[in-house]
């Protein structure tokens, strides 16, 4: 399995840099600035970035793109249905591509962006999924340009891998998204024990991430649409009877916008 680092950037994000001892070659996950990847190569002289990974159009996905492909020549993949700087490969629903030797399955997921794909290795002994903004622990992106539906149904995709698949998203969201889990389902003993768990890692200056599929399952409230206690909580609070999971889910998502 390649190594997956977090490199820090901006207040709450993260480029995951993608690494193959074999090789020593690495690709970079949406790097909105060149400067921390830049400084790991520096540090790291003997290894060459090959590949830029693009979930979607938004400049802290992007700022970094251009400059990494100008000083390393960098292959750049990213959605077809967006603008992307410098990309060389356009992606589209379904595709498979082949980074550091590894199989990367193309997931479209609409919603925060109209264009927005997330990336899903299938390996039967570890998984993992780049979900960019779409999922993040405990919670999901903001609705800038989908409607609820498509980012319900892009979130029923990403939750349909494996129970014991790893979620790299990009955003250090965890704690806030676990206050209003709390909020949606006071009840969750999943939610508590994992606010404990995200506390003491956030004290100690340590990443809440990756996630896992199982814990977004049991703990993340838009995952959790066809739960009665969340139907409930989310019918109570928009105050009115929500028919349907999908309309749960928009009054989830318009409450935690609120929160």
């Amino acid at each position: 399995m390649l190594k997956i680092e977090a490199l820090p950037a901006f207040t709450d994000n993260y480029i995951w840099l993608l690494q193959d001892d074999a090789t020593q070659r690495c690709a970079a996950v949406d790097p909105g600035d060149a400067a921390p990847v830049l400084d790991w190569l520096r540090d790291h002289p003997a290894w060459q970035l090959s590949d830029i990974l693009v979930t979607h159009h938004h400049h802290d996905h992007v700022g970094g793109v251009e400059r990494l492909k100008a000083l390393t020549g960098a292959r750049v993949y990213g959605p077809a249905a967006e603008e992307i700087p410098s990309r060389d490969e356009a992606l589209s629903d379904g595709q498979h591509i082949q980074v550091l030797g590894q199989d990367l399955q193309v997931i479209a997921v609409p919603g925060h962006t109209l264009g927005h794909i997330a990336y899903f290795h299938a390996d039967a002994e570890q998984p993992w999924l780049l979900s960019g903004d779409t999922l993040f622990a405990a919670g999901c992106g903001r609705l800038f340009e989908g409607t609820p539906e498509q980012m319900f149904n892009s979130l029923q995709r990403l939750a349909a891998t494996p129970d014991h698949t790893l979620v790299y998203c990009t955003h250090e969201y965890t704690l806030s998204n676990l206050r209003f889990a709390q909020a949606v389902e006071p009840g969750n003993p999943d939610v508590e024990k994992r606010v404990s768990e995200v506390t003491e890692l956030r004290e100690s200056n340590r990443f809440s991430l990756p996630s896992q599929m199982s814990i977004e399952r049991a703990t993340n409230p838009f995952l959790r649409s066809n739960v009665a206690a969340v139907q409930q909580a989310a019918s109570e609070h928009s105050g009115s009877k929500l028919d349907g999971e999908v309309a749960v889910f928009a009054a989830l998502r318009a409450w935690k916008d609120q929160f």
